[in-house]
């Protein structure tokens, strides 16, 4: 069948209204026209793909076809042409020299400050539960978060570059008003590097190593307009995703008393032992984690635009077309998930995986363009949890989840707030802080982490 005889996917009739909900309107037509149907949004014909084959034949078997679609421009104006954005060799050769900053050994020398934050959070957390004052948890999540994030990047210069970066948790909006703020930010790592450059300074921080880093073909290093944009970047994703992610987990927890009393249970019962390597203990924590991600994926919407003409099984997609992939839709889809909308963790147990589509679930993308932070943001989650959980029961208070916002992330559209009641202790009654084991206590790695802070 020639290029000219298109077959292209069935799709509503109407244009999408951006009055309209989004995720309600992607969602209709899932139910409707199945996982491919083509739209007409924002301008242009998408086609709209959730079929796992489809997925699976955009982001990993074809991918070098299919670039970043238009919605990347946004985030382009904001970041600059960091790795999220940019594309062909120069997002290549950006992958290779970024990469080892992500690898296991170096994620693991930031247990340290992931712990000792989160304990220091537990600790106001639990002043704030014996004054009976309500916790804003979306906004001390996003400053936490943001903290562990800029003392990965910067170490020893993070107190000079959070008062600038704290933008990011006191202003929720991400538009071009926002942009013009943000811009500024540039010349603040501008100056860190050149503060580091001339004291020849070699922090083994996130930035140290992006500045030691040098190209395996040109022995190149990074050029500095480049390196801030993958600062700014690795920044503001890293930030924003993880935040969304664990405001969920306790608004899931709080509504779901069974889930909260086991999770409790796994986490106290090894309270007093140390845990080898926080990636493979506490199986629960896990489930429980990528059951919210599935239900709320902070990076809702992947888009993608054909290079040269393309199918997707009998359909035609034209050289040019904008594919959206929606790990939201994806992960809600009833012909992939039983009960779609009800938070279960047990759908991540072990013999629950085996069957299913490695696809189905995709909260931080798939393919070589998977995101790269995805160990870092995990192991921040599983530490703050880890520490919070076994000593504090929160209960939400007020705001509406179902208000979803699906900007570049998805989150609520309101902040939530909880009311924190502390656990009776299991065992003697120990200091909380003390409780909270570090999770590389026992590997002969140091939890004190001095390259850290």
């Amino acid at each position: 069948m020639s290029i000219t005889e298109q077959i292209v996917p069935p799709g509503p009739p109407e244009k999408y209204d951006p009055a309209e909900d989004i995720l309600e309107w992607l969602m209709k037509n899932l139910r409707e026209y199945g996982g491919i149907y083509r739209a007409f949004m924002y301008g242009a014909y998408v086609y709209v793909v959730s079929d796992p084959r489809y997925v699976d034949h955009v982001l990993r078997e074809n991918w070098q076809n299919y670039r970043k679609g238009q919605a990347i421009k946004r985030v382009g104006i904001l970041l600059g042409n960091g790795l999220m954005v940019s594309e062909g060799e120069l997002w290549k050769t950006q992958r290779r020299l970024i990469q080892p900053a992500f690898h296991s050994e170096a994620i693991e020398r930031f247990a340290g400050v992931i712990h000792k934050t989160s304990t220091e959070l537990l600790s106001r957390w639990i002043i704030l539960a014996q004054q009976e004052r309500s916790i804003n948890v979306t906004r001390e999540v996003s400053l936490w978060v943001l903290e562990v994030v800029l003392r990965a990047i910067f170490t020893q210069d993070f107190d000079m570059v959070a008062p600038a970066f704290s933008v990011l948790s006191s202003e929720s909006a991400r538009n071009l008003q926002f942009a013009q703020v943000f811009r500024p930010l540039r010349d603040v790592v501008r100056e860190v590097i050149g503060r580091r450059r001339q004291n020849v300074d070699t922090s083994m921080d996130i930035l140290g190593m992006l500045m030691a880093a040098r190209d395996r073909v040109t022995g190149e290093r990074m050029p500095e307009g480049q390196l801030i944009s993958e600062i700014v970047t690795l920044i503001v994703a890293g930030h924003e995703t993880t935040a969304s992610t664990l405001s969920w987990v306790w608004y899931l927890l709080s509504e779901h008393s069974e889930v909260e009393s086991r999770l409790s249970a796994e986490l106290s019962a090894r309270a007093d032992s140390p845990v080898p390597d926080v990636l493979d203990g506490n199986p629960y924590l896990r489930q429980v984690i990528d059951e919210t991600m599935r239900l709320y994926p902070p990076g809702w919407l992947l888009t993608r635009r054909a290079l040269k003409d393309d199918r997707m099984g009998e359909y035609v997609v034209p050289a040019g077309s904008e594919v959206y992939i929606s790990p939201y839709l994806i992960q809600r889809n009833p012909a992939l998930w039983e009960d779609p909308d009800i938070f279960n963790p047990d759908r991540f147990a072990p013999d629950q995986i085996s069957g299913r589509h490695t696809l189905a679930n995709l909260p931080f993308s798939a393919g070589p363009r998977k995101c790269i932070g995805d160990m870092l943001a995990r192991i921040e989650m599983q530490i703050h949890i880890m520490t919070v959980a076994p000593h504090l029961r929160l209960r939400w208070v007020s705001g509406n989840p179902e208000e979803l916002e699906a900007g570049v992330n998805l989150r609520c559209r309101n902040d939530f707030h909880f009311v924190a009641h502390v656990k009776p202790p299991r065992g003697p009654e120990r200091a909380a802080t003390n409780r909270a084991e570090c999770p590389f206590s026992s590997t002969g790695r140091s939890c004190t982490a001095p390259t850290v802070y």
